[in-house]
Formats: structure tokens, C-alpha cells, sequence
């Protein structure tokens, strides 16, 4: 993202630069090829995923784009339409300002997704101040990246999950397990799991409770329109 931005701003410059040597002794095409050279940097600025001149966006500019790397917990999330989500990668549109945490042993930690950020806003609107707000649940998790190789034992414990700073509760306990043999993850709200998976644990070791442990332990239709979604959760079986 920041390479394009660059590239933007230098094409940018080269393009006002050889329209002003150009028309140096002609006011009228000076006029026409500041203008050209005004769209001309629009359309750069929005290929690099830039703010167009006269967009009002905060003094720093766009958000932080993150993407998690080995050892980071972060919150896996796809809005109603799967259309909003984050897997931990940069090119997802809930990537600014994405809370993703290293993991450094047993404890307590957050992780979280910023759903009004202006790079989310201006991703999809083309307007950094633009108008979109995501709706609904398809899918949540906190994950940490080759967790099952970097903490074979580790448990996650979620214990709050707020939506737009509110908390909504729980209806059911989580487990730990993975899903792929490289990612640890602790299933928030994953519908296509309806039965406990064969290494699914907890701190206290396996778990094989179906009606105590699930991997829906929210009720979807209490996530509305969001753009804010915070977990907590503990850490523990890290040697």
C-alpha cells in the first residue's frame, strides 16, 4: 500500500512538472494542462488507494494497514454479507487499524477489528469520509497464526466480546482447537461446526461436552450494524 502511494505521488509530480515546461509562455494551455494534470493526479491517487485532493480524511492519513505475523492473535470476522472481513492479511478490508496482538506467553490479551476507519471507508466508498457501515455475523474467531507449531498446548479462554463497546453475552463456552494443522484458533461464531472436533480442549484438558461447549457461543442476531468488535481472552498451557 505505502509502495503505491509513492509511486502515485511521483508520477503525480512528474506529470505537473512536464505540463508547467510545456505551456510556460501560454496562459490559456497552462490553464488546460493544470487541469489535465489535476485529474491526472486524482486518478493515480485513487489507484494507489490515495486520497484525491478536497477528500477530508484525518492530519496521519490512513490507518495502519496490519497484517498478523507468525505468533499474533488476531480477530478472524466476515460481516452478514461476506463482503467486510479479516483473516489477518493486509488486503482485507478490515486491515486499518486491526488490533493483533504477539502472543508471549500465558495470559490476557485483545484483539480487535475498527469497522469505521478510513481506509475501510475509502476502499469502498472511494471517499475516506464515505458512508458504509457493516452488518451482521457470518463468521468470528480468534486465531493465532502457526499456533499449533509455535504453542502445541495452548488454550484460549474467551471472556468478553463487546460490539460497538457494548457486551453481548455468551451462550455457550468456547474450546481451542485448529481447523487447517497451522492455526490455533477459538471459534466465537462458526456455523458450519455443529460437533466438538477430535482435538478440542480447553485448559483443563479435552473436551468432548457438546451440550457446555460450541463453536456458536454468541447469538448472531445481536450483531447488528457494528463498527467496532472487541474479545478478550486468556492464554494458558504455554510452557
Amino acid at each position: 500500500m505505502k509502495t503505491k502511494r509513492i509511486l502515485a505521488c511521483l508520477l503525480a509530480s512528474m506529470m505537473v512538472c512536464g505540463a508547467l515546461t510545456a505551456c510556460s509562455g501560454d496562459e490559456k494551455t497552462s490553464e488546460s494542462a493544470t487541469e489535465a494534470t489535476t485529474e491526472a493526479t486524482t486518478e493515480a491517487a485513487t489507484e494507489a488507494g490515495t486520497p484525491a485532493a478536497g477528500e477530508q480524511v484525518e492530519a496521519g492519513g490512513f490507518e495502519e494497514a496490519v497484517e498478523a505475523k507468525s505468533g499474533d492473535a488476531y480477530l478472524a470476522i466476515v460481516d452478514g454479507e461476506w463482503y467486510v472481513q479479516y483473516w489477518g492479511s493486509s488486503a482485507d478490508l478490515l486491515t486499518y487499524d486491526a488490533g493483533v496482538v504477539p502472543i508471549t506467553g500465558n495470559g490476557d490479551y485483545t484483539v480487535s477489528v475498527n469497522g469505521a476507519s478510513a481506509g475501510m471507508l475509502f476502499d469502498i466508498t472511494g471517499d475516506a469520509n464515505g458512508e458504509y457501515t457493516p452488518a451482521g455475523c457470518s463468521f468470528m474467531s480468534v486465531m493465532v497464526k502457526d499456533g499449533v507449531t509455535l504453542y502445541p498446548n495452548m488454550a484460549i479462554e474467551i471472556t468478553s466480546i463487546r460490539v460497538n463497546g457494548e457486551e453481548i453475552p455468551m451462550t455457550a463456552k468456547n474450546y481451542t482447537s485448529t481447523d487447517d494443522g497451522v492455526e490455533m484458533r477459538a471459534n466465537i461464531y462458526n456455523e458450519w461446526v455443529n460437533e466438538l472436533p477430535e482435538d478440542a480442549h480447553d485448559a483443563n484438558g479435552p473436551v468432548t461436552d457438546n451440550s457446555t461447549y460450541s463453536a456458536q457461543i454468541i447469538d448472531k442476531n445481536l450483531i447488528e450494524t457494528w463498527t467496532s468488535v472487541e474479545v478478550d481472552f486468556t492464554v494458558s498451557g504455554i510452557e
